[in-house]
């Protein structure tokens, strides 16, 4: 699953969380997105590899923590 915003680290996707940015998620293989709960995200997006990886609550669809 992936942020909607690419990040180049999950650092900045802590510090958009952290200023009230809304970001959301999407998948891009099959499978449905929760609105609430728990997801795994992985960055940066395709084709770049991804170098980081991090478990995120979700509200709604959007990004409410980011571990």
């Amino acid at each position: 699953m992936y942020a909607v915003k690419n990040t180049k680290t999950k650092k900045e996707l802590k510090e958009r969380v952290k200023n009230g940015e809304q970001i959301g998620v999407f998948q891009t293989a099959l499978g449905d997105v929760p609105k609430d709960g728990r997801v795994a995200i992985e960055g940066p997006h395709y084709p770049k590899p991804h170098r980081w990886y991090a478990s995120c609550t979700i509200r709604d669809g959007i990004i409410v923590d980011v571990k």
